[in-house]
């Protein structure tokens, strides 16, 4: 039986982000994920109609 993960949307679109600045840079992935949580807490803050 295979155990299925649950994955929240902000996890899913923190590693989309996470991993367009890893392939795109030389960040470490750990350097990446901080970057990641950074941007997306910055895109968060611009309301949806701006968006």
């Amino acid at each position: 039986m295979t155990a299925s993960t649950f994955m929240s949307l902000y996890e899913r679109r923190l590693k989309l982000v996470q991993d367009t600045l890893t392939e795109h840079s030389e960040l470490s992935a750990t350097s990446a994920r901080a970057l990641a949580v950074r941007v997306l807490g910055a895109l968060d803050h611009i309301p949806e109609r701006v968006r």
